[in-house]
């Protein structure tokens, strides 16, 4: 792929600048936004209803893709891992995740990650560099093509790679592309975005009103979730517990909080009542992910009757809580696992 600025890169009104620069009526760009987000297209080429020398001109400037595949990974449980290349030479991983009769895309949103959360192998790397929007948008672009045509995604999940609300202004562009009229047009309730907590943001994030909020949690304790997450030092956890109370939600919609459960550090029944006490008055669902070993982890998997236990205590407090099955484990596309090459 020649180094040129990819044209999902730009934003609508960037799109209807670079139609008029060629000469071209603003209305042009609609025709382009359809062939980019609902008709999958991978060249100008294809966008038959454009005339040729707009095609050629578009193409002496652009290209359509944002990534090139690397390679398809499949599972043993039919999780599908995409590696993708950037145009660096940098590498970025998405999957794909067949269950109950959906299919979840879970979308990276930085290459690599500055976090360094202990039960994470994609904080190893660092961080690489921010993702474009375009970056962004064209895992789902390239995931789409690659499923049959009768097998569209059903949910959208930023839980790969990278903090998304560390990489805000690409994250927001690409969810406006995602849930728009002239985009995909798929619902905010769809998409969900995971953080692990980047307090100053999340009320931008709130604000844009364009997907469902996570927030990895995995401690009730201050100082045990500042051993295994370093970024509650500066987003502590009674700070971020404030931000959820203030996330605004629509009738019936509820913050999920990701618990992963690590050996004999937050997983006791006392943990349990304290963080059934924690998320009291916020309305919520738990999803419990016991811990994904990786070559090199300082934490293990909790015993199942552990995890039962666990869960139990937070169901008898009136919290929603569910065992959350790891899936592509065999790939390396588990929970946390992303990203270790």
């Amino acid at each position: 792929m020649e180094n040129k600025e990819s044209i999902k890169n730009l934003t609508p009104e960037d799109l209807r600048e670079a139609v008029k620069s060629c000469g071209e009526p603003a209305f042009r760009a609609k025709q382009i936004e359809r062939w980019l987000w609902r008709g999958l297209a991978g060249s100008f080429d294809e966008m038959t209803d454009l005339s040729k020398g707009l095609r050629e001109k578009l193409g002496q400037t652009h290209n359509v893709d944002a990534l090139t595949l690397d390679k398809e990974i499949k599972s043993s449980d039919g999780s599908r891992k995409f590696i993708f290349n950037l145009y660096d030479g940098a590498k970025i991983e998405s999957v794909l995740i067949p269950a109950d009769g959906l299919r979840t895309l879970c979308v990276s949103s930085q290459c690599g990650c500055a976090l360094a959360c202990g039960f994470c192998l994609t904080g190893r790397r660092g961080l690489i560099r921010n993702l474009t929007a375009g970056e962004i948008l064209d895992q789902i672009i390239l995931a789409r093509r690659a499923l049959r045509p009768d097998d569209a995604l059903t949910n959208i999940v930023m839980m790969g790679m990278g903090e998304p609300l560390m990489n805000f202004d690409s994250v927001a562009q690409a969810l406006k592309v995602i849930t728009g009229e002239s985009g995909m047009g798929m619902s905010y309730r769809r998409i969900t975005v995971s953080t692990s907590g980047i307090i100053r943001k999340m009320g931008d994030f709130g604000r844009l009103g364009l997907a469902k909020l996570a927030v990895s949690l995995n401690s009730p304790d201050n100082e045990i979730r500042s051993q295994i997450m370093p970024v509650n030092k500066k987003n502590p956890l009674p700070d971020l517990m404030a931000a959820c109370r203030r996330h605004p939600l629509r009738p019936r919609e509820r913050i999920t909080f990701e618990y992963v459960m690590l050996d004999g550090v937050n997983d006791a029944e006392s943990d349990a009542r304290a963080l059934a006490a924690l998320v009291a008055d916020i309305p919520c669902k738990i999803n419990l992910i016991p811990f994904n070993e990786f070559p090199g982890a300082k934490y293990r998997t909790p015993p199942g009757d552990r995890v039962d236990r666990f869960r139990r205590v937070l169901l008898n407090n009136n919290i929603d809580a569910l065992v959350r099955q790891s899936r592509g484990a065999d790939i390396s596309a588990a929970c946390g696992c992303l990203g270790g090459e």
